[in-house]
């Protein structure tokens, strides 16, 4: 049960900062809670309450609960996802913790369209419908993609998005630097670019949870590449 709260109270942005606050307790009680030590039936309620969920409702979650989530997409899944852009945005988005109804809203998406949708995914093996109709992702989300179908739905849909930015127009937002790596290091940068994306992840959990102003979809892309320095070496031999 204490894990299936952990995962709804990341899901949902709740820190443990933001946790001792609401419960009036120190950070050291709050993390000793989440671990399962001094924790009462009574706290346990009190915190399921904090992500919309009764005591009963959270046992019942745990029975159902898989007992590991994939890191991988099979080919199939993939497949399946890359044939239709909205279900591959619906699984993305739901699985970054945005909730199904909020989806609905913002796109003008009809019930029977979303339930049909939601459905799909639900035979595709990529989600859990639970009571109340809430919805529970099958995968982590730390999954990579390394296939071609995902691949090559982003290199249709999104890498022109990033191609046609206007660089030079101050509210694009972007950073690049250049440096010598080995392949060591290389792999370390890799590292540290995943870390970053799931930092983001649990910036938007957080933000979706206490912004104040309308929130808008961003897209995001992180890139490494070896260079070609030809044109460097041209350049200096010129001068």
């Amino acid at each position: 049960m204490l894990a299936v709260l952990r995962r709804h109270l990341r899901q949902e942005g709740w820190t443990v900062a933001r946790l001792a606050r609401e419960m009036a307790i120190g950070e050291a009680t709050a993390k000793r809670w989440l671990a399962g030590k001094g924790v009462t039936l009574d706290r346990l309620d009190a915190l399921a309450k904090l992500v919309g969920l009764t005591l009963g409702e959270l046992a019942r979650e745990a029975e159902d609960a898989p007992s590991g989530l994939a890191h991988e997409l099979t080919l199939a899944q993939e497949k399946a996802l890359s044939a239709n852009i909205f279900l591959s945005f619906l699984f993305m988005a739901m699985l970054n913790g945005v909730p199904p109804e909020e989806i609905a809203a913002d796109f003008a998406i009809p019930p029977r369209a979303m339930e049909a949708s939601l459905a799909r995914l639900e035979r595709l093996a990529l989600i859990d419908r639970l009571r109340g109709g809430r919805v529970r992702a099958r995968v982590d989300r730390a999954l990579v993609f390394r296939k071609l179908p995902l691949r090559s739905l982003f290199d249709k849909h999104m890498k022109t998005a990033f191609f046609e930015l206007d660089y030079g127009d101050p509210a694009t937002v972007y950073v690049s630097g250049v440096h010598k790596l080995s392949r060591v290091g290389a792999a370390q940068l890799a590292e540290m670019m995943e870390r970053y994306r799931l930092e983001v992840q649990a910036l938007a959990d957080r933000d979706r949870q206490g912004a104040v102003l309308d929130r808008d979809w961003y897209g995001m892309l992180m890139v490494m590449r070896t260079l070609d320095m030809t044109q460097v070496s041209r350049a200096s031999a010129v001068e």
